[in-house]
């Protein structure tokens, strides 16, 4: 059975090799690709996990990305704001490279989600995790894993895929996002073999001899505020009754606001949150509709209670996560996060984009702005999620 954590490695290993980390700007495709892989060394790589800007052509970007992988495993997605090695920023495509002197990265991919087969994926992860568990001379005698996931942020499809393949990878923790563009709500893809594809999952076990842990961190805790989905329809996510009134109604009469006014930034300030198992999630708004309804980027169904929810300190709260982060892995070399687009929106509000941008760069975060995080067997909203890897 594969160990989440590890001993260090014998001190005859050579020394680790930083995490390579590029981020580019470039608008042509051809170009961009040759920018980005350029500064990330591809034969010390055993993989790459990038995001990019859904302004860019895919087809020809997806072309660009296969005539110049040479052979190695690279997947990624699309996003809502990209988590550079600067910092925060849109439009960009970002990378992190994992060096072949202390990793391995291994993937599939999971296409047609309407009609996923959870026997078949679980036999296919669990095939997976034994060959993580193989030996390898960059590996050390007591490796560490990690399982990345990245799923069509409009499948609708991510709690009942990270429960089933949670339960498949066994001990081996389960981390990820689902992918984005923009606040737009039209197209999102997941990025694997060669080609951008909607309706898609993947799974990457990453393999490495360093520490590594995953995390999800919140910046929300309940309010006073109550009230009751009274009708939803739980396969699409839409909530049309709270407290037995049109739900966008209700929802602004609890948070002070008009119908006329609400915006992403209002759902971003007053998450709804529900309790399971002693804690509170965040289940957050996606779009207010013009029906009048509300559609939900989580699973929502009728006689759910939810609290509104208000916010914590954001900057106190993100300082002590990477100090326990740091003392757990030894040392951060870098950290692959999934912050909800959300959270961007809340920290612009708050002016506060500036700051996180800059702490974000100071500990090493590379990832992208989510329409949803995966942890372990849930899928939620509204945190900062991600795995941070020791040096």
């Amino acid at each position: 059975m594969i160990a989440a954590m590890f001993v260090p490695p014998h001190p005859s290993r050579a020394p680790s090799s930083p995490i390579r980390v590029a981020a580019t700007h470039v608008t042509d495709p051809e170009l961009a690709i040759r920018d980005l892989f350029g500064r990330l060394d591809l034969p010390e790589l055993a993989g790459i996990v990038l995001f990019c800007s859904s302004r860019y052509p895919l087809d020809a970007l997806a072309e660009a990305i296969g005539s110049r992988a040479e052979g190695l495993t690279i997947v990624g997605c699309t996003s809502s704001g990209e988590i550079t090695p600067n910092g925060l920023d849109e439009g960009t495509i970002t990378a992190i490279g994992f060096p072949a002197s202390d990793f391995r990265l291994s993937a599939t991919c999971f296409e047609n989600l309407d009609t996923f087969d959870s026997r078949v994926a679980q036999q296919t992860v669990r095939s997976m995790v034994a060959t993580a568990a193989l030996p390898g001379p960059q590996l050390g005698d007591t490796p560490s894993h990690a399982a990345i996931f990245l799923v069509d942020g409009l499948s609708h499809r991510e709690e009942m895929l990270t429960l089933t393949l949670q339960d498949a990878l066994g001990e081996v923790p389960l981390i990820g996002g689902s992918s984005g563009d923009g606040l737009d709500f039209r197209e999102t893809f997941v990025f694997y073999e060669g080609q951008f594809r909607r309706d898609a999952a993947i799974v990457a076990i990453l393999s490495s001899s360093r520490r590594m842990k995953v995390f999800r961190a919140q910046h929300y805790g309940p309010g006073d505020v109550k009230m009751v989905i009274t009708v939803a329809d739980p396969v699409t996510r839409i909530v049309h009754e709270i407290n037995a009134e049109p739900a966008v109604e209700e929802y602004a009469r609890l948070i002070g606001t008009t119908v006329a006014e609400l915006s992403p930034n209002h759902f971003a300030a007053h998450p709804p949150m529900v309790r399971a198992g002693g804690e509170y999630f965040v289940r957050s708004i996606q779009t207010a509709n013009p029906d009048g309804s509300l559609t939900f980027y989580c699973a929502i169904d009728e006689g759910i209670v939810l609290t509104l929810g208000e916010a914590t300190d954001i900057m106190q709260n993100l300082h002590e996560l990477f100090e326990d982060l740091d003392r757990s892995v030894g040392g951060i070399d870098r950290i692959l996060g999934f912050d909800c687009v959300l959270n961007n929106v809340e920290v612009e509000q708050r002016q506060l984009r500036s700051a996180v941008s800059a702490l974000f760069a100071d500990r090493g975060v590379v990832g992208f702005n989510t329409y949803g995080e995966q942890y372990h067997a849930l899928h939620v909203n509204q945190t900062f999620s991600g795995l941070a890897i020791g040096r």
